[in-house]
Order: structure tokens, then C-alpha cells, then sequence
């Protein structure tokens, strides 16, 4: 009998799958000034990108800022099941493009989402263990009045 050497090419990292990573504040408490702070020091966090139905204002990149689409299109994407979340806000619609999502998170990305109170209630409701929410408090009143 002969004996022969199995060798196995183990890869030394454990594939994992992305998180999907809610910051929520008041106004004026740090929000943009965290998430951007985030982004620029982990390349594994990439921002969710929102599609909505409102008007591009003055320096909003298509598909940076927002994939903006008129409301018909984006019923449609609603129709499809393509929205993770989506809402009526001030007689616009704003909502989450599944796919890009999805595709982040199988690639092991963590995805930091922009959204407000309703869409991250319809995250939880649908992401459990994906999901982490954080609500950032003001450093104080004042800070908040300002």
C-alpha cells in the first residue's frame, strides 16, 4: 500500500454575509457626519442608493445620490417586489432597490442605509439577524435646537 498526502486549499477567511447597517437620529445629531466617517475609513461598507420619484435638485448625481424614476416606474418596481422599503414622503416616493442590496450583502459588503423611521421599521420587520439599527442621540437640547 502506498500512502499518499492529501493536501486541501483551505482558504484561511470565512466567507460571511453582509450586514445591513440603519443609522437613525434628529436632525442636526451627527447622522451624515458618522455615516460619511464610516465610509471613508471601511471599504467593506458601501451606501445604499435610493430611488425616488421627486425632482433632481442642483449637485445630485443620478445613481450617487438617488436613482430617480417617475412614479409609474417605480410603482412598477414596487409591483415586482424590487423595493427592500418604501415610502410616501411629502407627496414623493422614496424607497431601496433590492438587487443592489442583495448582491452587496452575498458579496460579504456591510450596506449603510440613509432611510427614514418607516423603511427601517420595514427593514426590521424583514431582515432580523441582517439587520443593525442604530439610533444616535444629540450630544445635547442645545445641540438640537441649533
Amino acid at each position: 500500500m502506498s500512502s499518499e498526502t492529501v493536501t486541501q486549499d483551505v482558504s484561511p477567511q470565512i466567507l460571511r454575509r453582509g450586514l445591513m447597517l440603519v443609522l437613525s437620529s434628529p436632525s442636526g445629531a451627527g447622522k451624515t457626519t458618522i455615516s460619511r466617517r464610516l465610509l471613508d475609513v471601511d471599504p467593506g461598507i458601501v451606501m445604499s442608493v435610493s430611488a425616488t420619484t421627486r425632482q433632481r435638485r442642483p449637485g445630485e448625481v443620478k445613481g450617487e445620490d438617488y436613482h430617480f424614476v417617475d412614479q409609474s416606474e417605480f410603482q412598477l418596481m414596487v409591483n415586482r417586489g424590487e423595493m427592500l422599503e418604501h415610502a410616501k414622503v411629502f407627496d414623493h416616493y422614496y424607497g431601496t432597490p433590492r438587487a443592489p442590496v442583495e448582491s452587496a450583502l452575498a458579496s460579504g459588503q456591510d450596506v449603510l442605509f440613509d432611510i427614514d423611521w418607516q423603511g427601517t421599521q420595514q427593514l426590521a420587520d424583514s431582515a432580523h439577524d441582517d439587520l443593525v439599527s442604530v439610533f444616535i442621540l444629540p450630544p445635547s437640547t442645545n445641540e438640537l435646537e441649533r
